[in-house]
């Protein structure tokens, strides 16, 4: 018996993040009518914002004329379309065909053209609706903003009317009925003032108006660019005027100011150019393919109702393109042979990429076409460059592009727009930021300097910089194909193998290019790696996730479930290097951004080394005629910023908890602990490298070109890591840990005995402690003193504590481990004290010895 279900959309539960992706086969483009001419703009014509006939709605209603009576045939000119569009005497009309009610029509709006200044820019998307038009009283048109998707509404069943009693969608817009179309099957209705207002479903969205500080719109500064219709989309060119506000100057950014933007200073108001498109969601949905957390894809959730079950189900589905065989070939397709898709994936290059970069571009979406033969499609997704003198609109929702932004941003980012009841992507526009390049070159002169010659400088060659631009864009693709970041990847290459040329060279160094594993910076120079052993590379991982995720299937969703989960099991079993390790937000050490290997502190061992080697070479590496050592400056805090990710990769280390998500079939646990002796190993590391002063960073011949006496980056460094190692939620989780795990776990006891053999050896030598080393022995006193019950941050009520995010020690074992450990090193520093013969060294334990008395006996 068939389950009525009753589906309410929740919306996207797992966000992208940025960043910071052939064979000719037959493509079908549709070509663009000319645009409707732009409609009058005088101040007459134009009510304010809000008005009735902003709305759409006259103040004495009139009955609805036939569309003869209405129209002028000799002025009215007219589009064909997803929406029949009308123009006449400067205004622009709707044709609402009977056909077109009720259904779900997805708007996509974009800015055209931007202000400046406000880090916006053509291309992007500022709003994204579900709309539905429906007949209302009075001759009127409604359009609803669709917040709940529902499906299979069988309106016999209760159930049905439960659900709808609590999923009122809102009423967005109101339109009077002006005429009837030609035949009586449809209705018609004036847009002008709707599209030329500031209608929040087809305007900027509300916080990238408060993001910009913009207030009422200006009428009589607005007006419809153009409408065009055509057979799958129908597109507003809108010009909107805002009066602004300019933001009152500030030596300090503000968090949560708007922005400054010079039209505001200028003229007091900000005019920006708007695309919003109107396509109709698909009338014949795909299945939707259910998600698991063991296959890293982005997700929509919804909550069922149904008349069969007993609670409410949540269910989540993967977003991905809809990729079918076409109907001839669907027999050899299930036989194992490779077909070409009903509808190819296609990414167009914007115009506007500098010549030079667009075959990179280019090659970073052909190179995803070997994944989906993996899911048993050939040529199924393709790059191209933008048609010249097309008619085709980049900022349309009808395709998908590549937009190169003029932006000092260093980043890219792939964002998809997707049917919220099934997860298809329909379009992509991804952001290619100019200034990633810079991001690209400081990333592979400090990572790659030391084993390739072509990074020692400070403009890299074209072919050099193109291959770096190549493997961004299959990352960005990556994402609008549905995948997330793999941060985990790169934990499944042991250390020793990213210095087998043979090995690297065949496999890359990560099994994913949606991981943060930027290069090879574990390779050494005697290893002689070639650049095919330094750069990401689409991998085994990635040609696995696309094969779960866009096997063609005709089975039902529940059957596709239990095979993709078999596929799973499977696959993992074999394979280990399949694994997903997520967006690297837990506290589990093997998915990490920016890291390799599968340990972290042999492979941040070997990265040191190759970092000494280009701290050496610095002056020489960033020369350049006339530099006043900006190049030196830049690159310095570079190499200080990478020495700083490979202390964060090893600290993760410390009180590390494992989470492999598995099924029933699988054995094992899904949470355990980072091993002990991988714990100490990491807490030795640090000793060794980091609280051990790190005096090859600290060269005076480059810190006396670039740094005042004002601040000390390497000390800042130090403590960063120190309170990073010694925070109160570590110390809580590691307690956690050994009480679950038993014994042999790492604690917080061990963790602070090994910690102070390392920072505290001055106790037991007798030695003067450098600045260095003072700086730290007080951050480590002042880090345990925070952590006693009397502290501000252990005192306050336990709801403030929970309000702020910190972790409250006042009633677990770390606020008795600080007393009890600080009275200890109370004993000690009083014993060197005067042991030590340095008059600054005694001054220095002294005035802990004194900090420490107070903490213990405030009275």
């Amino acid at each position: 018996m068939r389950q009525l279900r009753h589906v309410v959309c929740a919306g996207m539960v797992l966000a992208a993040t940025s960043c910071i992706t052939p064979t000719k086969s037959k493509q079908t483009t549709t070509t663009k009518p000319a645009p409707l001419p732009v409609a009058g703009t005088t101040p007459a014509a134009a009510p304010a914002a809000g008005s009735e006939r902003g709305a759409g709605a006259a103040a004495a209603r009139t009955a609805p004329k036939s569309f003869k009576a209405f129209f002028d045939a000799a002025k009215l000119r007219s589009q064909k379309g997803l929406i029949p569009t009308y123009w006449q005497d400067d205004k622009y009309y709707f044709e609402i065909p009977n056909t077109l009610l009720g259904k779900d029509l997805l708007t996509v709006t974009r800015f055209a053209r931007m202000t400046a200044g406000a880090s916006l820019y053509g291309g992007e998307m500022t709003n994204q609706n579900v709309l539905r038009f429906e007949r209302g009283p009075e001759n009127r048109v409604f359009i609803r903003t669709v917040l709940n998707v529902v499906s299979s509404p069988d309106s016999t069943k209760p159930i049905f009317q439960a659900v709808r009693n609590s999923n009122l969608d809102p009423i967005a817009a109101a339109f009077d009925v002006k005429a009837f179309n030609r035949d009586s099957s449809g209705v018609i209705i004036d847009v002008t003032e709707f599209f030329k207002g500031d209608n929040q479903i087809v305007s900027l969205n509300p916080r990238t108006k408060r993001q910009l500080g913009l207030s009422a719109i200006a009428a009589d500064r607005s007006y419809v660019e153009n409408i065009s219709s055509h057979p799958n989309t129908t597109e507003v060119r809108s010009v909107k005027t805002f009066t602004v506000t300019p933001a009152a100057p500030s030596m300090v950014p503000v968090p949560g100011a708007p922005a400054t933007l010079p039209a505001a200073n200028a003229a007091g108001a900000v005019t920006i150019e708007t695309n919003t498109s109107f396509i109709r969601l698909p009338e014949n949905p795909i299945s939707r393919r259910f998600f698991d957390p063991r296959v890293g894809y982005f997700a929509d959730q919804i909550s069922e109702f149904t008349d069969t079950s007993q609670r409410a189900n949540s269910e989540t589905y993967i977003v991905r393109w809809r990729l079918e065989p076409k109907a001839e070939d669907i027999e050899r397709y299930k036989r194992g042979e490779l077909v070409e898709p009903k509808k190819q994936i296609v990414y167009y290059v914007d115009p506007a990429t500098p010549d030079k970069w667009k075959p990179y571009i280019l090659q970073g979406i052909n190179d995803w076409q070997k994944a989906f033969e993996k899911a048993g499609f050939k040529n199924a997704i393709v790059g191209k460059e933008w048609p010249k003198d097309s008619t085709m609109s980049l900022e349309s929702a009808g395709y998908s592009a590549v937009r190169y932004l003029a932006s000092d941003i260093p980043n890219a980012y792939g964002p998809n727009v997707h049917d919220p009841r099934t997860g298809e992507i329909l379009e992509s526009h991804i952001g290619w930021y100019h200034n990633v390049m810079k991001l690209l070159h400081n990333w592979y002169f400090v990572q790659a300097a030391a084993i390739d010659a072509g990074a020692r400088k400070m403009k890299f060659n074209d072919s050099l910089m193109g291959d770096l631009i190549r493997f961004v864009s299959s990352h960005e693709v990556g994402h609008t194909l549905g995948l997330r970041h793999n941060m985990g990847s790169s934990s499944k290459t042991p250390v020793e193998k990213l210095r087998d040329k043979k090995w690297v060279e065949a496999n890359g160094h990560t099994a994913s290019i949606m991981d943060y594993a930027r290069f090879n910076y574990v390779a050494q120079p005697e290893d002689n790696i070639s650049r095919d052993g330094i750069y990401p590379r689409i991998g085994e991982y990635d040609l696995w996730a696309i094969q779960w995720g866009y096997r063609w299937s005709d089975k039902s969703e529940e059957a596709d479930r239990a095979e993709g989960n078999k596929m799973i099991v499977d696959n993992l079993g074999k394979n280990p290097r399949l694994w997903f390790g997520g967006e690297g937000r837990n506290d589990d050490p093997r998915a990490q951004t920016e890291d390799l290997g599968d340990n972290s502190m042999k492979a941040s061992e070997y990265g040191v080394k190759n970092l000494k080697r280009v701290m050496k070479n610095l002056p020489e590496w960033t020369r350049e005629e006339g530099d006043r050592f900006e190049n030196l400056n830049e690159i310095y805090g570079q190499v200080l910023g990478q020495f700083n990710r490979y202390t964060n990769h090893v600290i993760r280390n410390i009180g590390g908890v494992q989470e492999t998500f598995k099924s029933i079939e699988q054995q094992g646990s899904v949470y355990e602990p980072t091993p002990k002796a991988v714990q100490k190993e990491a807490v030795s590391w640090l000793n060794r490298q980091v609280f051990t002063t790190p005096t090859w960073m600290l060269e005076t011949s480059i810190l006396n070109k670039i740094a005042d006496l004002n601040g000390n980056d390497v000390a800042t460094m130090q403590n960063s890591a120190l309170n990073n190692v010694l925070s109160a939620s570590r110390l809580v989780r590691m307690q956690e840990s050994a009480s679950r795990f038993g014994k042999g776990t790492y604690n917080a006891m061990d963790l602070l005995a090994d910690v102070k053999a390392g920072i505290w050896q001055e106790l037991r030598t007798g030695k003067a402690a450098d600045l260095y080393r003072r700086n730290l022995q007080k951050n480590y006193v002042e880090r345990l003193i925070a952590l006693l019950p009397n502290t501000a941050s252990t005192s306050a009520p336990a709801a403030a504590i929970a309000f702020a995010g910190i972790t409250n020690t006042r009633n677990s074992d770390v606020s008795s481990i600080a007393r009890g450990h600080l009275t200890e090193l109370q004993a000690e520093i009083k014993a060197a004290a005067g042991r030590t013969s340095d008059k600054l060294t005694r001054y220095h334990l002294q005035d802990l010895s004194q900090r420490i008395a107070q903490a213990l006996d405030p009275k």
